[in-house]
């Protein structure tokens, strides 16, 4: 027994060293690479196609545009970003801005900031420009960068702590100018030649420019005071016609249609009976509007506090924007702490929530269709075409 034993293992042993040095003469042909093939999406985009910012916050060096669709309730791809980009869209559908931020050794070595267009149907970089090494780098705001009216400009927020406001001719695909607006944030789209800001003595600010990007008009005027006045900056459009809010609940409509804006008659969101349980607004993009049912939605909250504004929610109030009278109340199953509504004629009312997901309401019927779960880390706002 002994010696088949140890017959049994010198076979063993020579078909193993045998097999070893077959393996070494005849190695194996490597696997073919896989073709993973082209991302390929529908144009022109849905109306419910959504843009979501994951702003990293656990690892900002390499952050994401992620894109879904609400209504499947699934992630159509990603734009991969430099760093925690702000995004814009443009108005024909066929193309998302993002301004990146990159360094030669990943986290370190040498900074070069770009403007990257992104084809919305591939979602491939189709062109991409150097920009001053300015822009804010603050969370993602929807007013911090953004196309003018015939696409022709891009605007971005710089805040270096001096603002400015960099312009990009997007058809020739350069740098024509940068305008200061000392004292003043962000850039508010007015038609297809102006921006507003915002100002920290309490005016609004617009600059007009001409068909080569050049300023040719500059207006300021009081808007409110800021000793007295918690003014949210990020406001929401419809057109030309912009509503602002206070952390009180007042709301301030501004028509900036002519040379100078106009303030419209302020309105509140909540009654005094309200405001003494408690009721304020809340959140990081707390306000949106569905433009064809013509409704304002605003994150509100049932215990306001002076340094809690801008802390989630799960309730959202509807209000009617020719009355400003308040419709009905929408619940989320998660708490949310940014808004925004698609602008068909059958809305989607999106709510990025703080556990990376997206909630879903059909505005139609005020119904929660359900959560797009954990798309991303940290999502700040969305954006839909």
């Amino acid at each position: 027994m002994g010696k088949l034993n140890a017959r049994a293992m010198a076979l063993f042993a020579c078909g193993v060293v045998a097999s070893m040095t077959a393996c070494a003469a005849k190695p194996t042909p490597p696997l073919p690479i896989e073709d993973d093939g082209q991302v390929e999406l529908a144009f022109p985009p849905s109306d419910h196609r959504t843009y979501l910012i994951d702003f990293e916050f656990d690892n900002m060096v390499a952050a994401r545009v992620v894109v879904i669709d609400p209504d499947q309730k699934k992630m159509l791809g990603m734009i991969p970003t430099g760093g925690p980009a702000p995004l814009a869209l443009s108005h024909d559908k066929k193309t998302a801005y993002t301004a990146d931020k990159y360094y030669s050794r990943g986290t370190r070595g040498t900074k070069v900031e770009v403007l990257t267009a992104w084809d919305t149907t591939t979602l491939s970089p189709r062109w991409e420009v150097e920009i001053p090494p300015k822009r804010a780098f603050t969370i993602s705001e929807r007013f911090g960068m953004n196309p003018s009216g015939d696409d022709r400009f891009l605007y971005i927020y710089n805040l270096t702590p001096a603002t400015s406001i960099t312009i990009v001719d997007t058809v020739q695909q350069k740098v024509v100018n940068e305008i200061a607006i000392p004292g003043c944030i962000l850039n508010y789209p007015i038609g297809d030649r102006r921006f507003g800001s915002i100002c920290g003595d309490g005016k609004l600010q617009v600059v007009t420019l001409d068909d080569k990007g050049q300023e040719v008009d500059r207006v300021q005027t009081p808007f409110f005071d800021p000793n007295k006045v918690r003014m949210v900056e990020r406001a929401i459009n419809k057109g030309n016609m912009f509503y602002f809010t206070t952390t009180q609940g007042t709301v301030h409509p501004v028509d900036f249609s002519g040379r100078e804006p106009r303030m419209l008659d302020t309105w509140e969101l909540a009654t005094d009976e309200e405001k003494a349980k408690g009721w304020a607004p809340g959140g990081w993009q707390l306000t949106a509007i569905a433009p064809e049912l013509n409704r304002l939605y605003v994150l509100m909250h049932p215990d306001h506090k002076p340094l809690n504004w801008e802390d989630p929610s799960t309730f959202i109030w509807e209000y009617d924007l020719k009355t400003g009278k308040k419709v009905r109340t929408l619940e989320s199953p998660n708490y949310i702490w940014s808004l925004e509504a698609t602008k068909d004629s059958k809305p989607l009312l999106l709510g990025v929530n703080i556990e990376g997901g997206l909630e879903v309401f059909d505005l139609t019927s005020g119904e929660h269709q359900g959560t797009v779960e954990k798309i991303v880390k940290t999502g700040t706002i969305a954006l839909t075409h």
